[in-house]
């Protein structure tokens, strides 16, 4: 495999090729000129989505893999209850405003009837060859008044003539049919794994690719907006939006919509650059289950509406849109305890947002524009009205007068983006009692900026204190919330029977000690080493007895951490009295640094084993330290 992750487009090409920033002017006379970079129409439309579902469900959902190998038969893919209307009933339930549905993952399965290859859903059990899910899911989300867009994997581990000219003809057609055949589209995602093993039509090799050569970014962007002029494209240097730089949904603090004209780098991703010439704006992608497709296993690993709220703080509280991942199970449906979390989650939000706090106050400012652009703009819930000062005041003061008995804590910001980001440093005070006391200070306004405070508070006034601003300020909103906890939702009951329970189980031999958390079921707990240099990292298991085995999982620390990494790849040996072993394969574990899911890896056929050698040969991406919260083994 290449060191391409999932999402890692060290793209080059000329940014100038995709859509100029065309930034709306702002209709009053005498308007601030535009600061910096500025987004384009359907950036702007793009940035007030705010949230939506990604939909993972393809022919993975039948294997229980995050990525297949592209030598799949077409007759694994039959569900047996197929559910559109319930998938995005539950995203609506959510607070989602639109479906991104993967077309065609890395396995190269299409889940539209396309003549361009026999590898597609016309040859498989579903509706005997006469289905069309991206139809059927479009359809379903236009009826639910929720927007649609796609998914579509350049890599593709199938095709015979990928790494090759004859590939990119094959996929910039796959990219018309879908533009062409499906409605408007407001989003098409482009993933950033290209290259490595594959089926390739029976070659079973590895090929790599210089991505940005192979596939000239920019002209297939351009394909793109020929077909579909309102649709932001994911990930390319020239695309419309960013990835965030990972897969936990969380934003950097600040993150800021611009970035350098250069390929691009993961930790300018999280964060954004400060005054970069390119307004490319980040989408923070996350699943709601550990993996991107539906593993029986995570049923029991769902988030909790809790988190997802954080998420929300982390993501869309932070000025990026937050895409929330809900995979489908084997039927074809959103499982009920993911439903359930989705609608305490959304009827939490729902009940947040619904009555903004600050309506009624008296709004005042040190200094102001004139008349169009009075303080009291921030008030009137038009995004498109703004208060604004004379150019040379960059630092000024907006205060609000607000009615008794107004208990909040939630406070939101936002600048009117045609205009630029322009507030560099703010900080927001109120008088509680009499007294002025700081909340907050925070860098980057944006579409917008959450803050949470620890606990309501009743404050007499509220005012916005702009510390540090190139250009004169654009705040179009100033808004106040009493947040409303979700309800709880108790978590479901998990019946794998093919997993084998760890009781009884002992490590044997680590070459670190602390291997025995490997056991515990517990993911934040973990086994962690210096990364392996000349010797692999390894721990060897005794299962207590011989038993017959399908394979083994392994999870990795969820936690964010730079220090350390999940494991790059395995080798796995068994034996019966630990004395004379047998090879059982050896592989690489797919996306694991970025979607950090649990990784399961079936032998070549079941086998009988006592004790289970798995040694690691190095991280995934470079850190100091290899760490792995669990390993597990199946039967089935």
């Amino acid at each position: 495999m290449t060191d391409l992750s999932r999402r890692t487009i060290l793209a080059t090409g000329l940014a100038a090729t995709a859509m100029p920033a065309l930034a709306a002017p702002a209709s009053t006379a005498g308007a601030p000129k535009p600061y910096g970079a500025t987004p384009s129409p359907r950036q702007l439309a793009w940035h007030r989505r705010e949230r939506y579902a990604f939909v993972h469900f393809s022919i993975n959902t039948f294997t229980n893999r995050e990525w297949g190998y592209g030598d799949e038969s077409p007759a694994l893919f039959n569900p047996t209850d197929f559910a559109p209307d319930q998938i995005v009933a539950a995203a609506k339930a959510g607070g989602m405003r639109g479906i991104i549905l993967t077309a065609k993952h890395h396995d190269g399965f299409c889940l539209w009837p396309t003549q361009l290859t026999e590898h597609c859903i016309r040859n498989s059990p579903y509706k005997n060859g006469k289905g069309d899910i991206v139809r059927e899911m479009e359809q379903a989300t236009r009826r639910a008044g929720l927007s649609f867009g796609l998914y579509l994997s350049p890599w593709d581990r199938n095709h015979p003539e990928y790494g090759r000219p004859a590939y990119i003809d094959y996929y910039r057609k796959q990219v018309v049919e879908l533009c062409t055949r499906y409605g408007e589209l407001f989003e098409f995602w482009f993933d950033g794994a290209n290259g490595g093993d594959g089926y390739y039509g029976g070659a079973r090799e590895t090929r790599k690719i210089d991505a940005p050569k192979y596939y000239n970014w920019p002209s297939i962007i351009a394909l793109v907006h020929q077909h579909q002029p309102m649709a932001c494209t994911f990930d390319p240097l020239g695309a419309d939006i960013r990835w965030v730089g990972n897969e936990d949904g969380v934003a950097g603090d600040p993150c800021w919509p611009t970035m350098p004209d250069h390929p691009y780098v993961q930790s300018e991703g999280n964060s954004g650059v400060r005054g970069g010439v390119l307004w490319w704006p980040a989408e923070t992608d996350v699943s709601i289950r550990p993996g991107w497709f539906y593993h029986p296993d995570e049923d029991g690993a769902v988030k909790t509406p809790e988190r997802l709220i954080r998420l929300h703080d982390e993501s869309i509280g932070r000025g990026t849109n937050l895409n929330l991942n809900l995979p489908p199970d084997r039927r074809g449906r959103i499982p009920d305890h993911d439903v359930a979390v989705l609608k305490s989650f959304g009827a939490a939000l729902e009940a947040s947002f619904a009555r903004d706090l600050a309506q009624g106050a008296v709004a005042s400012a040190s200094a102001t524009r004139g008349a169009a652009f009075a303080p009291a703009k921030v008030l009137d819930g038009d995004r498109d009205s703004y208060w604004s000062t004379p150019d040379g005041i960059t630092t000024p003061t907006l205060t609000l007068d607000l009615p008794p008995g107004r208990r909040f804590d939630l406070i939101r910001l936002r600048e009117f983006l045609p205009l630029g980001v322009r507030v560099t440093r703010f900080a927001v005070e109120a008088e509680v009692g009499g007294r002025w006391q700081r909340l907050a200070e925070k860098s980057c306004i944006g579409a917008q900026r959450i803050i949470r405070l620890p606990r309501p508070i009743d404050a007499r006034r509220l005012r916005l204190v702009i510390l540090d601003a190139p250009a004169c300020p654009a705040i179009s909103e100033v808004a106040l919330f009493h947040s409303v906890a979700p309800v709880a939702v108790a978590a479901p009951r998990v019946a794998d029977a093919t997993a084998l329970s760890p009781r009884g189980w002992k490590v044997v031999t680590a070459s670190a000690p602390g291997a025995e958390a490997l056991l515990d079921g517990n993911g934040d707990t973990i086994w962690s080493q210096p990364a392996p240099a000349a010797t692999p990292a390894s721990v060897t298991l005794d299962l207590g007895r011989a038993q017959t085995v399908a394979g083994f999982s392994l999870t990795p620390w969820r936690h964010p951490d730079t220090a350390s990494a999940p494991p790059r790849g395995y080798h796995a040996e068994t034996s019966l009295d630990g004395t004379h072993w047998t090879d059982a394969g050896e592989g690489e574990f797919q996306n694991i640094a970025y979607a950090l899911a649990t990784q399961r890896i079936p032998f070549a056929a079941p086998r009988e084993l006592r004790f289970l050698r798995l040694s690691f040969p190095a991280t995934a991406v470079p850190a100091a330290k290899l760490a792995i919260a669990d390993v597990g083994a199946f039967s089935g």
